[in-house]
Formats: structure tokens, C-alpha cells, sequence
């Protein structure tokens, strides 16, 4: 190493040793990192750990001439910093004295006789007791090779021991080993010289170390079977096609061994039956207004940056100019009442064309009205949110995993503000903390658990059995992440079917289901198959053919009549929709209550059905001119481009242009739709004397140029933001 001396090759001790032989250099990562005249001037990639090279050499002749004050040579690059200290000393030098590293902030060393230490109590000081690490006997001493737990008052470790914990486990799941505290735990780690890398922990980069999890179970589990090539012989597309339960994918049948037909899709086992069966929903009183749930929490350690690792500021506030009145295309047509037909055309008469226009128009001006009241509700949730931020480190290529593990962290409060820090390009992390980002991470998310195993159905959806998930309570993560979504500006739903909806806000015993809310097919043919049976015979000999499925769902009743398959029906509906998932129900309920959100939805239903069950309303050159706000910088008459911006926004929305109203709303904010809660700060258009369009998502602003011809505005404004965003996408 340049900079000890050393040919020592221990990870663990000094850090990992690199040679670059275009360099001619080779140098332990620790003697770089606390060498006190060197500091990372570069980007990431650039030179050595981002140390560029010319420091480095700079730093070998300067401590060339100091001589290290425990193995009298020279080369001794680390400094005690306390006051009057003039130690001087080699990394592995210091590590051999007992000298302490601290790997946060200025990188600060200090000398064996300045160096911090623990404070222990009098009483039991002689003691001994088991490191919670290695369980071997450790005295109880405040000793170099010895530490306690800052938040346990019996816990202890030794240094080597934790130090290799800390290696493995990383910044994101080092913690106390026997409370799980991590705030408290790392930073007194920290502060006695423990290194704690900024990296995942080493069992989740080990390659396939979960692959025995994506095996699917293969065995017939079934008392008689009926395959004369063994329990587990699975032939697709035939009766001998093996088919696992549908709520613990953990037992399976060939279709032959369980009477199935091919077009069966589904089956459950014994036990989920039981299960299923025995399910009750608690007794609630009918209400209105649930209780919210109040959370709190702290931030995340290591958020402040190094001076060895310069953080580049966010730009200056923009001067605010004169604002000018929103422009807006709205029409001057008011809404016609409805028209009714006589009594006796109703039935033999279809609406008119004039007649659904109307009616297609109040629906959606209702819908925009329920979606204003949302936004109002949504931004009075937000004023529990404080300036105190928490970061969530997020990888674009499993979002759904990276995102349970932030909001599981001890770190993590709803009322905290999120920070996201998206992880790109050999797990380089980039900090993003614009609206826009969260949007993204948002959206991505809630695109996440719209087609996970929460939920079954194409595009209206309804809450599923999925047996693990309830047992990782994964329903109440799902439900806290999307109360979370809803009022840190995440975007709408639109997934939700009515009945869930109104299962969450009015309570389940309140809802009655329909047979569109059946993802199962084989359970909804079954149904179909009751529900229109044109005779007693024709349904006594289905309910026959069903009857093991009837048992299952306790729905087994006498029938004597053709009137009882609708009870049948009802019954199936309510267990199959209802009943079969009522602990996930209860459970992503809960999670629904974080902020406020359920309480709040079960006040104003109507309008949170309009973000929940219905698709987020498509943009339009009206909604656009009615979101932003124009400003200038001189008399509002002035500004030449204030008509180019209006008709350019019409020839997107007739087709005449490459880009799209959604591009435009992308370019300026980072948002695709307009978030629930609307946008903070409200959108605005600058007219500067610029050459191209720029978009500030940081303060959701779009600066135009000014120009003489519209033909200029137009390829201007479409150069930049298609380019931009093919970018940004790439």
C-alpha cells in the first residue's frame, strides 16, 4: 500500500486492497478513507473511490515527510484531531494501538489517549457475561476490544465480532441484536469506530439464494389416487394435470383424483376449507367514522453528507413575478336538465344521443367535483406531515420489495416527509427528492400492488386469500402504502371494484356482491350454472354435481323449489366474495387507517369512489390551461407567446403535434395525471427571453421561450420535450 507500507490483505482489518495497474498505485480502502489531507473531489466512477489521482500522489509526499509515532517510519498520513495533538500515525498502525476510526461525517481518528470511550456503570463492572455475537465469556470492562449496547442494558460485544456483523449485514439491517433498535445502536457504533457500509446486506446480493422458493409444488396430496404413474406424475392439459390450492399453494390434486372437470381452474384443500368455513367476521357496530391511526418515528442515519463526499446544492428560489389571471378555455354552455319520457315510451324508447351526451357530461362534471372535494380532504391529512424527512432507497427493478423494506424500517413514519433515492446503474444511488420522483415511485407502486397476489380480477378489482401474505401481513402493508400514496401527492387508484369499496367504508355485513365480482372462472361458472337452471330437476342435479364445493363454502341447503337457488346464489356470492376474505379485508383496513385516510372515506365516500373505482380523468387543452398559472415579468399584454401557448395546447389535443397533453404535464411537474391532492407549489407558465423550453419539476414550472412566429414555438417546444423525456426514459 502507498500509503502504509503494508502487503497486509485483510478486508475485515484495513479495508479491501486494490491495485491499478494504469496507475501504478495500490492502496487499502480504509488508509485512503482517513488519510487526513485527501479528500473526494471527483464523481463516483473518476479516479480511486472517487479520490483523484493527482490528490493521492499529493497526500503519499505528504506524509512522506511525517513519521509515524508507534513504528517510527515514515509514511504516517492519519492525525489524532484533538486539540494540541500532534500524533501521527499509519492506519494499521493505529488499528494495533487501539487507536479509534470514526466512518461518518470528517472521517475523524483519534490517538490512544484521546480517543472516546464508553461509559459503564460501577455496579457489576467485574462481571462477566456472554457477547451477543460469538456467545463466548466477555468482561464486562471498558476495554478497547469490548463494547456495550447503547440501548440494552446487558448487552455486549466483542469489537471484532461486531465489526464483521456490521460488514455483512450493511447500513439497512445493522441493528441491536437484541432489541432491533438501529437509530440509537449505530450511531454510539459509529462513534467507537465501527464501519458500517452503505450497502445491502450479503444475503440479499447472494445469487439464487431464495431459488428454492420459486419451485412449485408437484404432488398429488389427494387419499386415493388415482394415477397408476405415481403422486407425482403431472401431465398439462389433461385429467392428469396436477392443481395446487388456491389459498396455500402448498397441497395439490390431479383433476382425475378429485373429480374435477378440465375447465376447473381452481380447488382448496382441506384445511383451507376448514378454514375458510370457520372464518367469522366480528360483530361491528354499524358506523360511519373509524379512529385513525397515529404513528410517529426518526430519521434515517448517515443522511448528513461528508466533506468527503461533496453534495451538489438545489439551485436558488426563483424571484416571483408579477402573476397574471389563469387562462382558461371553458365554454360558455350551461348543463341542460334531464329529459324524461313519458311513462309509457320508457321501455321501448333509447336514449337519444342528445339525451347521453347530457348525461355522459353531468357524470363527468360530477366526477370533477367529487374530485376537487378529494383534493381539499387530502391536503388538510397533509398538515400532519412534518419537514422531517425520511429517505427510502429504491430499486426501479423490484420496486414492491425495496418499498415494504422502507416502510418497514424503524426509521419510517407516515407523518415524516419521503425522500426518494431511486438506485440506478451497478446500485449507484441518486438522490431525487422533487415531487415528480415521488410520483414515479408512487405510481410504480401502486401499479405494483394492483397486479400482485393481493388481489384477483382483470381490471376491477377485489381482495384475494393469499394465505402468506396474511401470515407476513402484507394486507395492512398494502393498505398503509396506499393511505400514504393518496396524501403525499401519489396518484388515483381507479382499481378498486364498488363492492370492495363499499366493503371498506360501510362494512362487509352492508354489502351485497353480484357475480361480476367472481375472478374465479370455475366458481363463477358453478354459480352461473345455479343461478340459471330452468328447472327443479336441472338444479337439484347441479347442486348434486357441486356438492362437495357447496360443503365447502357452507352453503349447503335443501332444495325443494326452483325459487331457492337465488338464497343458493346469495349464499355462494357472499362466502366466495365476502367470507373467504375477511382477514385480509380486516387487515388491509387497518393498514387503510394511517393518516386518517378510512376515517375520511367513510365521511365522504362519494368522493373517494371517484379516485378509487374510477380511472383518473384523461387531460384536455381546458384542463391544462385551467392548471397553470401564467407569469411574466412585464405587462400581461406584452407577452407574445401567451397566445402560442393557448393554441399550441389545441393542436396537441387534436393530434397535430409528436407529443402528448400527458408529455407536456411530465415535462413541467414529473407527474403523467394530476395527483389526488393536486399539485404544491401550483403549476406556473414563465415567458422568458430563452432559446428552448425548460422544466423545473422542483417548482413544477414551465419556462417558455418567447418567439416571433408560432411555427418557431411550436418545433421548439416539441424538440425539447420529446428529447428530454426519450432521455429521461432511457
Amino acid at each position: 500500500c502507498v500509503l502504509c507500507g503494508r502487503t497486509d490483505d485483510c478486508p475485515e482489518k484495513y479495508g479491501e486492497k486494490s491495485t491499478y495497474v494504469e496507475y501504478n498505485l495500490t492502496v487499502h480502502y480504509y488508509c485512503l478513507l482517513m488519510s487526513s489531507g485527501i479528500w473526494q473531489r471527483g464523481e463516483e466512477g473518476e479516479g480511486i473511490y472517487g479520490f483523484l489521482i493527482t490528490d493521492i500522489r499529493k497526500e503519499v509526499n505528504r506524509a512522506a515527510k511525517l513519521k509515524c509515532n508507534i513504528c517510527k517510519k515514515k509514511g504516517a498520513s492519519i492525525g489524532c484531531v484533538a486539540p494540541k495533538c500532534k500524533r501521527s500515525y499509519h492506519f494499521p498502525c493505529g488499528v494495533q494501538k487501539e487507536c479509534i476510526f470514526q466512518f461518518m461525517g470528517d472521517f475523524r481518528s483519534y490517538c490512544w489517549e484521546h480517543k472516546p470511550v464508553q461509559k459503564f456503570s460501577v455496579k457489576g463492572s467485574r462481571e462477566s457475561s456472554q457477547c451477543i455475537i460469538c456467545l463466548e465469556l466477555i468482561e464486562q470492562l471498558p476495554l478497547y476490544s469490548v463494547l456495550k449496547s447503547p440501548c440494552c442494558k446487558n448487552a455486549w460485544f466483542h469489537r471484532e465480532c461486531l465489526q464483521y456483523h456490521a460488514l455483512s449485514a450493511g447500513v439497512f439491517f445493522f441493528r441491536c441484536s437484541v432489541c432491533n433498535n438501529k437509530d440509537q445502536f449505530q450511531k454510539e457504533m459509529l462513534r467507537m469506530g465501527i464501519h458500517i457500509p452503505e450497502k445491502d446486506a450479503s444475503w440479499e446480493l447472494e445469487e439464487n439464494a431464495y431459488q428454492e422458493l420459486l419451485q412449485c409444488y408437484q404432488h398429488c396430496d389427494m387419499e386415493r389416487c388415482l394415477c397408476k404413474r405415481g403422486r407425482d406424475y403431472n401431465e398439462p392439459d389433461s385429467k392428469w394435470e396436477i392443481k395446487r390450492c388456491q389459498c396455500c399453494g402448498s397441497r395439490g390434486t390431479h383433476l382425475a383424483c378429485s373429480s374435477m372437470k378440465s375447465w376447473e381452474q381452481s380447488w382448496e384443500c382441506t384445511e383451507c376449507s376448514v378454514f375458510a368455513k370457520s372464518g367469522n367476521y366480528g360483530k361491528q357496530q354499524k358506523r360511519s367514522l373509524a379512529t385513525s391511526e397515529k404513528t410517529g418515528g426518526t430519521t434515517c442515519l448517515l443522511e448528513e453528507p461528508s466533506p468527503k463526499c461533496p453534495r451538489v446544492s438545489s439551485g436558488s428560489q426563483h424571484s416571483f413575478l408579477l402573476q397574471s389571471p389563469k387562462i382558461m378555455c371553458q365554454s360558455n354552455v350551461t348543463p341542460c336538465s334531464r329529459l324524461e319520457f313519458p311513462a309509457s315510451n320508457r321501455m321501448t324508447m333509447s336514449l337519444s344521443p342528445l339525451k347521453a351526451n347530457r348525461s355522459l357530461s353531468l357524470r363527468k362534471k360530477r366526477l370533477s367535483q367529487q374530485r376537487r372535494e378529494v383534493s381539499n380532504i387530502l391536503k388538510e391529512l397533509k398538515l400532519q406531515v412534518k419537514t422531517k424527512t425520511t429517505r427510502l432507497n429504491i430499486n426501479t427493478e423490484n420496486i414492491w420489495k425495496s418499498a415494504l423494506k422502507g416502510f418497514r424500517q424503524r426509521s419510517f413514519s407516515p407523518t415524516n416527509t419521503i425522500e426518494i433515492k431511486f438506485t440506478r446503474y451497478r446500485n449507484r444511488l441518486k438522490r431525487d427528492t422533487s415531487d415528480g420522483s415521488k410520483y414515479r415511485f408512487f405510481k410504480l407502486l401502486m401499479l405494483n400492488i394492483q397486479n400482485s397476489s393481493l388481489f384477483e380480477g382483470s381490471s376491477i378489482k377485489n381482495l384475494t386469500l393469499d394465505s402468506q401474505a396474511l401470515k407476513e401481513n402484507l394486507y395492512f402493508e398494502a393498505g398503509r402504502m396506499i393511505a400514504v400514496s393518496l396524501v403525499h401527492g401519489g396518484p388515483s387508484l381507479g382499481f378498486f371494484s364498488k363492492t370492495l369499496f363499499d366493503c371498506l367504508v360501510c362494512g362487509p355485513e352492508n354489502v351485497k356482491p353480484t357475480l361480476e365480482d367472481v375472478a374465479d372462472v370455475g366458481v363463477a361458472q358453478t354459480i352461473k350454472m345455479i343461478k340459471y337452471s330452468n328447472s327443479l330437476s336441472s338444479l337439484q342435479s347441479t347442486v348434486h354435481d357441486c356438492y362437495e364445493f357447496l360443503a365447502a363454502a357452507g352453503c349447503l341447503r335443501p332444495v325443494t323449489t326452483l325459487c331457492d337457488k337465488n338464497m343458493l346464489v346469495n349464499d355462494l356470492l357472499i362466502y366466495h366474495v365476502i367470507k373467504r376474505i375477511i382477514s385480509p379485508l380486516e387487515s388491509f383496513r387497518q393498514g387503510l387507517k394511517t393518516l386518517g385516510v378510512l376515517e375520511k372515506m367513510q365521511m365522504h365516500p362519494d368522493a373517494f369512489s371517484s379516485i378509487f373505482c374510477h380511472e383518473p380523468e384523461r387531460l384536455s387543452a381546458e384542463t391544462l390551461c385551467d392548471l397553470f398559472t401564467i407569469h411574466c415579468s412585464s405587462d400581461i399584454n406584452k407577452v407574445e407567446g401567451a397566445d402560442f401557448w393557448m393554441g399550441y395546447l389545441q393542436d396537441v389535443e387534436s393530434g397535430e403535434s409528436v407529443v402528448t397533453l400527458e408529455d407536456i404535464l411530465l415535462f413541467a411537474t414529473g407527474c403523467s395525471s394530476v395527483p389526488p391532492i393536486g399539485f404544491d407549489p401550483e403549476p406556473t407558465v414563465k415567458f422568458l427571453h430563452i432559446r428552448y423550453p425548460v422544466g423545473n419539476k422542483l417548482h413544477n414550472c414551465l419556462e417558455l421561450p418567447i418567439t416571433k412566429t408560432y411555427e418557431k414555438f411550436k418545433n421548439k417546444m416539441e424538440f425539447t420535450i420529446r428529447n428530454t423525456l426519450k432521455v429521461e426514459r432511457e
